[in-house]
């Protein structure tokens, strides 16, 4: 079965670490492309191609500053991903558990 275009579904969208990196940069405010490149290290046409791919899935959303456009991240539309990543929360803990357990039987 053919993967969903990165456009078209949230969760491609983040599968790229580049996306991520700019979702975890805008998570404490709203930042202009020139600003995001700077702050993350890679080139601004990239950044830009980066925030029509988070715009194009709701991600985040651009909001005019005069000749500026400031990306901010959709908290609303994170949230569904983080409730469906959720729904795993106990696999993990049930892991970091068994973890814990066997290397404190190893100790002993």
């Amino acid at each position: 079965m053919p993967r969903a275009a990165a456009a078209s579904d949230p969760f491609n969208a983040i599968a790229e670490p580049s996306r991520r990196q700019i979702l975890e940069y805008l998570r404490a405010d709203e930042r202009a492309v020139g600003d995001i490149a700077v702050a993350l290290g890679l080139a601004q046409p990239s950044v830009s191609k980066h925030l029509n791919v988070l715009r194009s899935v709701g991600l985040v959303r651009p909001r005019r500053d005069g000749k500026r456009v400031l990306y901010r991240a959709d908290a609303h539309s994170l949230k569904t991903i983080h409730d469906w990543t959720g729904m795993f929360q106990r696999h993990w803990s049930g892991q970091l558990n068994r973890i814990k357990q066997h290397a404190e039987r190893k100790e002993e």
